[in-house]
Order: C-alpha cells, then sequence, then structure tokens
C-alpha cells in the first residue's frame, strides 16, 4: 500500500510544476493527478487580505453554484408544527424541533440547520454545540428564514455558505471530480466572483492573497491571479 501510494506521489509531483495555472489548466491537471478510485471532492481555498478580528472585514455569505457540489445536503429543519409539512415537501431530511433534545445528546449527523425566527430562542440551549461545528443558523447565511421552503430548495439546488477562518482564508467544496470540464469551470468561476463581490470596503490594496485548487488526497495547484480580474 504505502509502495503504492509513493509511486502515485511520484506521478503527481512529475506532472505539478513550479510555475501557477489559470483555472482551465488547473482543472485539467486536477482530474490527471487524481489516483483515488472513489469520485472525489473538488476544493477551493482563497487566502484574503483580511483582519477577520475586526467585525468590518469578516467576509462570510453564500453562492449558488451552477451545479451544486455533488454531495447530497442533509438538512435539518427547525420550523413550528404549521411549516413541518411544506419543509418535509421541497427535501428537508429531518424536521422537527424535537432534534434539539437529540443534540444536546450530542447527534449532529447534518450539514445544514434551517430555522425559522420564532424558534431562534430555543437555540440557545445548543448554541455551545452547533457553533463550534459551523451549524448555529445565521440570518447573514440564509439559514434563518421566514420562508424556510425556499431556503432549504435553494440550498438543495446547489446553494452553499463560506464563511473565512481565521486566518482569513475560506475553504469550500466547488464540485467532483466526475464533473465535467465547463461544469466545474463555471462553479469555480461564480464561487470566485461571488468572493470578489464580498470584498470589505475596509479591506485596501490587493484583496486576494492566493487560491489553490486540490481534489481529495492531492496537492493544492496554485492559479494565477493575473486571469482574475479585480482580485
Amino acid at each position: 500500500m504505502s509502495k503504492k501510494l509513493t509511486k502515485n506521489k511520484k506521478k503527481i509531483l512529475e506532472k505539478i510544476s513550479n510555475k501557477k495555472y489559470s483555472l482551465e489548466d488547473a482543472i485539467l491537471l486536477l482530474k490527471e493527478i487524481n489516483f483515488v478510485k472513489f469520485d472525489a471532492s473538488i476544493d477551493i481555498s482563497i487566502h484574503l487580505r483580511i483582519d477577520v478580528r475586526l467585525p468590518n472585514q469578516m467576509v462570510r455569505g453564500t453562492v449558488s453554484l451552477p451545479h451544486g457540489t455533488g454531495k447530497n445536503i442533509c438538512v435539518l429543519a427547525l420550523v413550528p408544527k404549521d411549516k413541518e409539512l411544506e419543509v418535509k415537501k421541497v427535501g428537508a431530511d429531518y424536521v422537527g424541533l424535537n432534534y434539539i433534545e437529540k443534540i444536546k445528546s450530542g447527534w449532529t449527523d447534518i450539514d445544514v440547520i434551517v430555522a425559522t425566527p420564532s424558534v431562534m430562542t430555543q437555540l440557545s440551549t445548543i448554541g455551545k454545540i452547533l457553533g463550534p461545528k459551523g451549524l448555529m443558523p445565521n440570518p447573514k447565511m440564509e439559514t434563518v428564514s421566514v420562508n424556510p421552503e425556499k431556503s432549504i430548495k435553494e440550498i438543495k439546488s446547489g446553494k452553499i455558505t463560506f464563511k473565512a477562518d481565521r486566518y482569513g482564508i475560506v475553504h469550500s467544496s466547488v464540485g467532483r471530480v466526475s464533473f465535467s470540464h465547463q461544469y466545474l469551470l463555471e462553479n469555480i468561476g461564480e464561487f470566485i466572483k461571488t468572493i470578489v463581490r464580498n470584498k470589505p470596503s475596509t479591506s485596501k490594496g490587493s484583496y486576494i492573497k492566493s487560491i489553490y485548487l486540490s481534489s481529495t488526497m492531492s496537492y493544492g495547484i496554485p492559479l494565477d491571479l493575473k486571469s482574475f480580474v479585480n482580485t
């Protein structure tokens, strides 16, 4: 097993040069150096020139990827009784306020929680559990909504959330290796454009330090920032 990994690692290193790649070339290279036997995730890491300690420089929000991430997003809907049927119809995987007690017991087998404003006060008891996992519903992420059906439908159709980490880096999955070149090009392009649109007004000078693409268990491939306008 280790010999095989070493052999694959050698093949990858032979293909990756020290240069920076255009988005088109980076996608082609990622497909070439993918040696895993499953449909690997394509991930992006964008390092921003921001100070996340300042509230007015935090970069977070949502983006609708044209072709989704290739992953079935598991959604928990915390809504009043009269909304339960509607959210089930649009694809919520788990529904009901009874899941609050289940979360208290340690259950968090979900990707996103959508809640209505009316139930947010009941989530204070599980905030310490949800917060560190990035699961706490947030109006800025459009996961707190008076129209949870719309939010869930959009999430199931490819809308994802993003947030810069403490180092000012935004990480996200933007597709799968099995996606066509065009699908990946459109997904990644839309993600980068959204990050650029979210540039804080207090961030001066060059906004994006670097962008790397990678697939599961592969090396990161640096993108040439000159190919992106207004970064």
